[in-house]
């Protein structure tokens, strides 16, 4: 068996039998590190993995163990959202004659560490990942057995070598914040998301300008950060409307979070949008069912999904990918939780 190894001077060719003795162990381990396998000691692991990143290793040919695929990676499967892009996955997969595998590992940032040994094992036609960032190591893993992967990130800005898609969150913030001062509020209120995560920033970058485009000030009193879930969105809503002057509408950074901002209003009675207007963010199918119906902006999550696979595709298929980082467009969606500023 062969393996392709690039260096610095250019390209060797290198047998299973000449890793294995610069390693000092045997063939039988090699070929289970580049499979996967986890009866291998952690030391004699990473001894492995270093020769093949040192070399750039990359495998040639595909395995005959390789399975129809697609694996998605979450680090919350019960988000209101998830199903908007597993939808999505799925609908470029079934085209392609291709199964859908779902797994849930790691932080909002990356995957867990024990994730990798899965995947490795499974060896997908790719991996399509919901997160922000890869660990170094991973991504070279992945790349030397020739396992494509692609970033859905609504959440940052990866790495300029991870392909990725991603929606202009900056835009909607803007938009969400200028569609409220048409309507005559001046004071508005800011729920984004976690402190951490670029997206949550952007949208709220896109909230300043607005308001600094109306001539308007953004108080600092007014912007919270935080969680994307209903009782984060709950808890800062209740601090917000406590203020001694308190907002005449909120732009929530998600619709989990506008949620929780419609039962603050109605547990401090108010009516929305008479006395309070609520804007949320993703256009979640529940956002329309909301009493009133949210006005929200419109991130195309499933739209997303599809493009990431469809990339991901491409990148397998060796074709020539023009951009590693595509941005699709958000829209403001006005439904009924929001209203003219009554005099």
């Amino acid at each position: 068996m062969l393996l392709t190894m690039r260096d610095d001077e250019g390209t060797a060719r290198i047998t299973l039998a000449q890793v294995a003795q610069q390693a000092g162990v045997s063939i039988s381990t090699v070929s289970k590190v580049l499979n996967g396998r986890q009866d291998v000691a952690l030391p004699t692991r990473a001894k492995v993995e270093r020769l093949l990143e040192t070399h750039s290793y990359r495998r040639t040919t595909r395995s005959a163990r390789e399975a129809p695929l697609i694996e998605l990676v979450f680090h919350e499967l019960d988000s209101i959202w998830a199903m908007e892009l597993i939808r999505g996955v799925e609908n470029i997969a079934k085209a392609n004659q291709a199964s859908v595998v779902l797994t849930e590992s790691g932080t909002r940032h990356a995957p867990g560490p024990d994730w990798i040994e899965g995947v490795l094992q499974r060896q997908p036609l790719g991996v399509v990942l919901v997160f922000s960032a890869l660990p170094a190591e991973v991504k070279e893993q992945l790349r030397s057995r020739s396992i494509p992967f692609v970033i859905i990130d609504p959440a940052g800005d990866p790495d300029p070598d991870v392909p990725s898609v991603g929606s202009a969150n900056w835009n909607g913030g803007l938009a969400a914040t200028r569609h409220l001062i048409e309507c005559g509020h001046r004071r508005i209120g800011i729920i984004t998301g976690p402190e951490d995560m670029l997206c949550s920033r952007a949208r709220l970058d896109g909230y300043r300008s607005a308001m600094s485009m109306a001539g308007l000030s953004a108080d600092a009193d007014l912007v919270s950060f935080g969680d994307f879930h209903v009782q984060g969105g709950y808890d800062r809503a209740m601090e917000l409307l406590s203020l001694d002057e308190p907002p005449t509408a909120i732009f929530a950074g998600s619709d989990l979070q506008a949620l929780g901002v419609l039962e603050a209003a109605r547990v401090s009675g108010l009516r929305v949008p008479h006395d309070l207007s609520v804007v949320g963010y993703d256009d979640v199918p529940l956002a329309r069912w909301s009493s009133p119906a949210l006005t929200t902006v419109h991130q195309p999550l499933r739209q997303m999904a599809e493009e990431a696979v469809q990339m991901l595709l491409r990148i397998r298929a060796e074709e020539t990918v023009t951009t590693t980082r595509l941005e699709l467009a958000t829209s403001l969606v006005i439904r009924n939780s929001t209203a003219p500023l009554e005099a």
